[in-house]
């Protein structure tokens, strides 16, 4: 079985990027129809990404995974088309209408947007014909090994970056606030806002936090355990990401893989000149979620930003300078660093390091810093600068046999995923005068490949007396066969079948409300083939969303206050508990303790 390191691409720079550090895969946005609105990228550029990757047996999978309207879909289906034929290897979707369609035979990928969190979801989509489910972020181990026990179907997990609150694709938080659509690619992250707690008697309990904000995901510790769960694809979310995240993130997941020697779904080892470091980059603190169950507390409620490292206390504050504790490693502050720290009133502000001599640090603002508060570093230039600078590159392995033939020469070529190519030259072979001399001309001549995807692991001369021939002709015949061995190894290149075929397979639900996502008629067709009776159109269809549940989310505030008594909370509150923005829009929590979930609710702006 082999294990595929999924990569996000913003676009073409990134993409490449991850493909050096050792992504076996990545995916990226199409120029429209993307769940991240501002990731889109040309054809050209999708085409010269598919090119490149797949020198590596890598893949490149596009999303077109919003929800469409009917106007919208003959012009998403022209869209598809083009993907196809610039190579893709796969479509990421979440609307189900798109399968009354008549699509080019593409292995269709299920968003997790499309709410895969049970086995009889996840046997539904198969059995329609999608290639792969992304499931859904929540899920324990357990819960994936059910999932895998009741399909065949291939299984993507996240394993880092940034989480969604909410069920994926069960969020209409945004549009019920503002109109913008996390289901159409405009999600404008409401959960990241700052929110007051009040409880059924009108008394605030938690006043102006970021309380649906949580942490990032990393689950580095747990990969062995979700293969062994049945997942073959591992998924590092971050289409707004930069190049230098993707790199970084990358690299060190690349390096946790191949420390458990799993096969990769790739050819090729990554060389990368710097140390990754998942604490650099950004991110807001991790958790590892829900694989385990309800563990621990995942709430980010001081702030949605990036805090940082934590270097030391403020020991002593001399203007224009401060000095951090002895234990504060002083020596590895640079000129550039980016400096955070909470305010007295709680909130995170930051400057930069204009200088530092000795333990004294010499920040560009010094205002807010004061004696005893902790200092952390959101930005470090040194590492951010060897990201900058590092030369990462991928290459395939291969071994050379040269023999003698007849009236020539014939130079073999073997690379590391069983490939072998060969050319033959019609020479006027002569014995070398100093056949040593000679030896070592045609190791160095042959095993010279420069910026090709290949690097020479040995070169094997089989042929006595060791024959005498001029540099340029060593050159040519290494040139030729190592351009036969680029085109076996393109044939030789793994491909996922696609192409979907109707069925009436029946869909678990035989009702669907506002949360069953249909916004075209394509999709209303689509259910009601599978034995749905009942639509509800989606939210984005114009729907009044006063008084509906906007979110659903196994992140609970009642555990995070220490409020659950299924968990051994002993704080009491006075239900029914809402939040309310600075805006005044109101959101009223329940709580389904049987299910471990929340429900958010919106009730209008006051």
């Amino acid at each position: 079985m082999s294990i595929e390191l999924l990569s996000p691409a913003k676009d073409l720079e990134t993409g490449l990027a991850a493909i050096n550090c050792g992504a076996d895969a990545v995916y990226i946005g199409a120029s429209r129809f993307g769940a991240r609105e501002n990731a889109g990228n040309s054809i050209v550029d999708i085409e010269r990404l598919v090119r490149y990757a797949h020198r590596y047996w890598a893949r490149v999978y596009v999303t077109v995974n919003t929800l469409l309207r009917d106007p919208e879909i003959p012009e998403a289906l022209k869209l598809i088309r083009q993907m196809y034929d610039a190579g893709a290897d796969a479509l990421i979707i979440q609307d189900a209408g798109l399968l009354e369609c008549d699509l080019p035979p593409i292995p269709l990928f299920a968003s997790t947007q499309m709410h895969n969190h049970t086995p009889e979801r996840v046997k539904f989509l198969e059995e329609v014909g999608f290639k792969r489910v992304i499931l859904a972020r929540e899920l324990s181990l357990e819960q994936i090994k059910a999932i895998r026990a009741q399909t065949n179907i291939e299984l993507e997990s996240f394993i880092h970056g940034a989480l969604c609150v909410s069920y994926s694709g069960q969020c209409t938080l945004s549009y019920a606030i503002g109109g913008r659509s996390g289901n159409r690619g405009q999600c404008a992250q409401p959960c990241r806002n700052i929110y007051s707690l009040v409880d059924g008697n009108g008394k605030i309990l938690e006043n102006n936090r970021h309380l649906l904000s949580i942490h990032d995901l990393n689950l580095t510790g747990h990969l062995e355990s979700l293969i062994n769960a049945g997942v073959t694809s591992f998924k590092i979310e971050g289409r707004l990401k930069d190049k230098n995240y993707v790199m970084n993130v990358v690299g060190h997941y690349r390096k946790v893989l191949d420390g458990l020697q799993v096969k990769r779904s790739s050819s090729g080892l990554s060389y990368f000149d710097f140390e990754p470091d998942l604490e650099k980059t950004f991110n807001r603190g991790y958790c590892e979620y829900f694989i385990e169950g309800r563990k621990t507390k995942i709430g980010s409620p001081a702030t949605p930003k990036m805090v940082g490292e934590a270097l030391g206390k403020v020991k002593m504050v001399t203007p224009p300078s401060f000095s951090l504790d002895d234990d504060a490693q002083t020596s590895e502050i640079h000129n550039g660093d980016g400096l955070s720290f909470f305010s007295e009133k709680g909130q995170l502000s930051g400057t930069l390091v204009n200088r530092v001599e000795g333990r004294r640090i010499f920040p560009a603002r010094l205002n807010g810093i004061r004696s005893g508060m902790k200092i952390y570093r959101n930005y470090d230039k040194a590492f951010m600068d060897r990201l900058k600078a590092g030369n990462t590159t991928r290459k395939i392995k291969v071994e050379m046999h040269l023999f003698g033939i007849s009236n020539g020469c014939r130079l073999v070529i073997h690379d590391e995923d069983g490939n072998v190519a060969s050319t033959d030259k019609i020479y006027d072979l002569q014995a070398a005068e100093k056949p040593e001399q000679a030896r070592q001309t045609i190791l160095k001549q042959l095993g010279k490949l420069g910026d090709t995807e290949f690097v020479c692991e040995q070169v094997n001369v089989e042929t006595q007396p060791v024959p005498f021939l001029p540099a340029s002709a060593w050159n040519e015949l290494r040139r030729e066969a190592v351009e036969n061995l680029r085109k076996v190894h393109n044939d030789n290149r793994p491909r996922l079948m696609g192409g979907v075929a109707p069925n009436s397979f029946p869909h678990p639900a035989k009702e669907l409300d506002f949360h069953g996502n249909v916004l075209n008629e394509k999709a209303a067709a689509f259910y009601r083939r599978h034995g749905v009776v009942k639509i509800e159109p989606a939210a984005e269809s114009g729907l009044d969303m006063s008084g509906r549940q906007v979110m659903t989310t196994r992140y609970c505030l009642k555990y995070e206050l220490d409020a659950c008594p299924r968990h051994g909370g002993k704080r009491q509150l006075q239900e029914p508990l809402a939040l309310v923005d600075e805006e005044g829009h109101t959101l009223r929590l329940a709580f389904d303790c049987a299910k471990c979930e929340m429900g958010v609710f919106y009730e209008g702006k006051t």
